[in-house]
């Protein structure tokens, strides 16, 4: 059976701004690092530009059609810049998570978390980075602290918007997230083994 992974989230995901998001983007970079090292896995981009978590929740169950063996979760940014509740953002979220582990009980998921660049920090910061950890721990999902360290806020990494990065910092956004994914993969390998 083909092993999937599916990257759901934003203009983070589908790449947002660039020449070539089939080549450049996060799931595209890892992608190719997979076939690289011989990894027998599909990378699928559920990226779509302007998703909110209540946005997105209406088209997770066609995405979850795809039966993914890994479900990176990357949703949130768009909530923040439009001064939704960080309340709403988590329980969204929450329903996202849920309705993964439903239908799709086997799959491991990757929750990526966000650091906000300065510029963003507003009365209600403290509150929005926390969701991410709080979901982590009551889910018992592994996670990426902020897979943007390094690349959010720096000029140089970014586009003139400030919030969407160049081709060169979605490479070190995708080699922040890859430690974490490749351990699940290895983790997911040892279970088939033992199987």
């Amino acid at each position: 059976m083909e092993n999937k992974i599916v990257f759901f989230g934003d203009s983070l995901v589908a790449g947002y701004g660039l020449k070539d998001p089939f080549s450049e983007s996060i799931p595209a970079l890892t992608n190719a690092k997979l076939k690289e090292l011989g990894l027998k896995y599909t990378v699928i981009n559920a990226g779509l530009s302007g998703d909110t978590t209540a946005s997105a929740l209406s088209r997770l169950g066609q995405v979850l059609n795809e039966n993914p063996a890994i479900f990176v979760l990357e949703l949130g940014a768009n909530d923040f810049l439009r001064g939704i509740s960080s309340v709403l953002i988590r329980s969204n979220l929450q329903l996202i998570i849920n309705k993964v582990k439903t239908s799709c009980p086997s799959a491991s998921i990757l929750l990526l978390g966000i650091e906000l660049p300065d510029w963003a920090t507003g009365w209600h910061q403290s509150d929005y980075s926390g969701i991410f950890p709080a979901l982590a721990e009551k889910n018992g999902l592994s996670m990426v602290p902020s897979f943007l360290k390094n690349v959010a806020g720096i000029r140089e990494l970014n586009m003139y918007d400030g919030v969407h990065p160049l081709k060169e910092g979605y490479e070190i956004a995708a080699e922040n997230i890859w430690p974490e994914l490749y351990r699940i993969i290895q983790e997911r390998g040892s279970l088939t083994d033992l199987l």
